[in-house]
């Protein structure tokens, strides 16, 4: 039998299309094996959302090269669709794919107790710092009877909670035929027997619609967590970075929102050393970030991508090497604290959580998520994997 290994780099939606591939050669007779063993084939789902990310890509092709240089080697996602000539000449690599059209949906979800189900692609956003536009292509959208039946059968499966993914999320349904919406699909899905947990992945600010938020505001299965990327909280490098909002505009929706659901959770992005973005710049971030109170912040450096306008207009305008890491840690600090400040609203109360996982460092706990996102431990002689259960918050973890 053929073995094979594959390795993800990236968002959910990247994790979707890896379990999509890895259900197709389980089908064709294939046999995944875990790191430690050499493989026949490998496959590796590349990221390019920064320099980083298409730096780790190419050292995890080297990496599984060198592991077996006699295997067959795969490398797909948005770093194959973006450089495929450069990735070309790393010797070693069979077989270069970049795919732009849906996968052949899923049954399960290896290694998770939460399932993901894409049910968009692309974005037309075109943000002057990304490059996805670029290498996904258009928003695209799945029609909800494809959607309907792979819920069905991940839930027939086991899975109790359902992720919604896409690469712009809230822009899902836009280019269907009558045209659609995301609440339009959890309504759907909300009917499914045995389905406890819809979750949202990310989604822009603009496509937090008021239907969206009265629908999370009553709804027993949609969970009160929302990824809303801000990106900056100054209005000059938001206008730069073509964001169709300003930090009042942001900061309005995040208050409505908090009105209507008093304890949702609100997790962000911030992109740090934009072009040309100055000390009084970063601090307005800084400030706004503190009004937000975010309980996760996703902060990342700046890094200029080729075909985007920011590399087009603001190449001059590089911030530098040896500030962004100052103001990065320095936004984490106050990011960190912003969650401690978060969850100890939470002290004493009782709360719906998931269990995911045993803590293989922490004997007798189990690790899963309230339904806002807040990582909870419990203390059980069970074996407590993919249950529901009540728990009371006693003690938070810094």
């Amino acid at each position: 039998m053929k073995t094979i290994k594959l390795y993800t780099l990236g968002c959910k939606a990247n994790q979707y299309d890896t379990q999509s591939i890895r259900e197709r050669f389980l089908r064709s007779g294939f046999k995944e094996i875990e790191n430690g063993r050499k493989a026949d084939w490998y496959l590796i789902n590349t990221c390019t959302v920064t320099a980083a990310a298409d730096r780790k890509s190419r050292n995890i092709i080297r990496h599984y090269i060198k592991e077996n240089p006699k295997a067959k080697m795969i490398v797909t996602g948005c770093l194959a669709g973006k450089d495929s000539v450069s990735l070309a000449k790393i010797k070693g690599i069979d077989f270069i794919v970049s795919k732009k059209f849906f996968p052949d949906g899923i049954s399960s979800f290896s290694g998770h107790t939460r399932a993901f189900l894409k049910i968009q692609d692309g974005c037309d956003n075109f943000c002057a710092y990304c490059k996805v536009p670029l290498v996904r292509g258009a928003s695209r959208s799945r029609t909800l009877d494809e959607i309907i039946a792979e819920a069905k059968g991940l839930v027939k499966n086991g899975f109790k909670e359902i992720v919604l993914t896409g690469i712009c999320l809230g822009a899902y349904g836009k280019d269907l035929k009558p045209e659609l919406n995301l609440v339009s699909v959890i309504e759907i899905l909300e009917k499914i027997d045995g389905l406890l947990r819809i979750r949202l992945s990310s989604i822009e600010a603009g496509d937090v619609s008021n239907e969206l938020i009265k629908k999370m505001s009553y709804s027993k299965k949609l969970c009160r967590h929302l990824h809303i990327p801000m990106q900056s909280g100054d209005d000059e490098i938001l206008k730069k970075m073509h964001r169709r909002y300003k930090s009042q505009d942001y900061l309005a929706l995040i208050e409505k929102i908090k009105r209507k659901i008093p304890d949702i959770a609100i997790t962000t992005d911030i992109l740090v050393g934009f072009p040309s973005e100055t000390e009084a710049n970063f601090q307005n971030t800084v400030i706004f970030i503190k009004k937000i109170l975010p309980l996760r912040t996703h902060i990342f450096p700046y890094s200029l991508r080729e075909g985007t306008l920011a590399a087009e207009k603001f190449s001059r305008g590089q911030i530098d090497c040896k500030i962004i890491p100052v103001r990065l840690n320095h936004l984490k600090k106050i990011a960190d604290q912003c969650s401690l400040n978060f969850k100890r609203k939470f002290l004493k109360k009782t709360m719906n959580v998931l269990i995911e996982r045993h803590l293989k460092d922490k004997q007798g706990f189990w690790q899963g998520y309230a339904d806002n996102y807040i990582k909870v431990a419990v203390k059980s002689r069970l074996n407590l994997t993919n249950s529901l259960i009540k728990v009371r918050l006693r003690e938070i973890q810094e």
